[in-house]
C-alpha cells in the first residue's frame, strides 16, 4: 500500500463539480451557531454531491474566516441560499416535491438503520442547533423525523458529524454512477 499524492486522486475542478449530476438531496442549517461546523457541512456536502446547502436564521454564512478555515473551498463548489425564515423554505421545498427529514430524537422517530429511501424521492435533511437541535415547529412540518442509532452517556453528535454520518448514508442509496 503506497499513499496516493494529490494528483493521483482525480479531483475535478469547481467547474466541473458543477456540471456533474448531484444526489437528490438538499441540506437545511437551521440556527446553528458555529461556523466551523457549517464549514464542515459544506466540505461534506461537496464530497456527497449534495444538491445545495441552505443556512437559516443565526446560522452564519459564507464569506467567513471560520467557515473558509473547515470548508476548504466548498462554498465555491456547493450551491447554498441563505434564508431567514425556515418555515417557509420548509412549505417552498414541499410544493417543490421534496420530502421534509428532520434529524432529532423525537416520539416516533425512524431509526437510521431502518429508514427506506426512493431513490426517484427528492429529500430535504434539516439539522438543527447544537444545543436546542430542530425547533418543534419544523418538526410539526416534517414528513419524518430520523435518529442516528447511539450506544453511548451522551445520547448526542455534534452537527457536522451527525451530517456526515447521515450523508453518507443517504450517498450510498443515491449514489449516481
Amino acid at each position: 500500500m503506497r499513499k496516493l499524492k494529490l494528483e493521483e486522486l482525480g479531483r475535478i475542478s469547481v467547474e466541473e463539480f458543477k456540471e456533474t449530476d448531484k444526489i437528490p438531496v438538499v441540506v437545511i442549517m437551521d440556527n446553528v451557531r458555529s461556523a466551523h461546523n457549517i464549514g464542515s457541512v459544506f466540505r461534506t456536502a461537496d464530497a456527497f454531491l449534495i444538491e445545495k446547502v441552505f443556512l437559516c436564521g443565526i446560522s452564519p454564512t459564507p464569506p467567513n474566516k471560520e467557515i473558509r478555515k473547515t470548508a476548504l473551498g466548498a462554498t465555491e463548489s456547493v450551491d447554498w441560499e441563505q434564508v431567514d425564515e425556515i418555515g417557509e423554505l420548509i412549505e417552498r421545498l414541499k410544493g417543490d416535491g421534496y420530502k421534509i427529514l428532520s434529524i432529532e430524537q423525537a416520539e416516533g422517530s425512524t431509526n437510521l438503520s431502518d429508514l427506506e429511501l426512493d431513490v426517484k424521492e427528492k429529500c430535504a435533511v434539516v439539522f438543527g442547533n447544537e444545543v436546542d437541535g430542530v425547533q418543534q415547529s419544523v418538526i410539526n412540518q416534517s414528513d419524518i423525523c430520523v435518529e442516528i442509532p447511539q450506544g453511548g452517556t451522551k445520547h448526542s453528535l455534534n452537527v457536522s458529524v451527525c451530517a456526515g454520518v447521515l450523508l453518507w448514508e443517504f450517498y450510498k442509496k443515491f449514489e449516481i454512477s
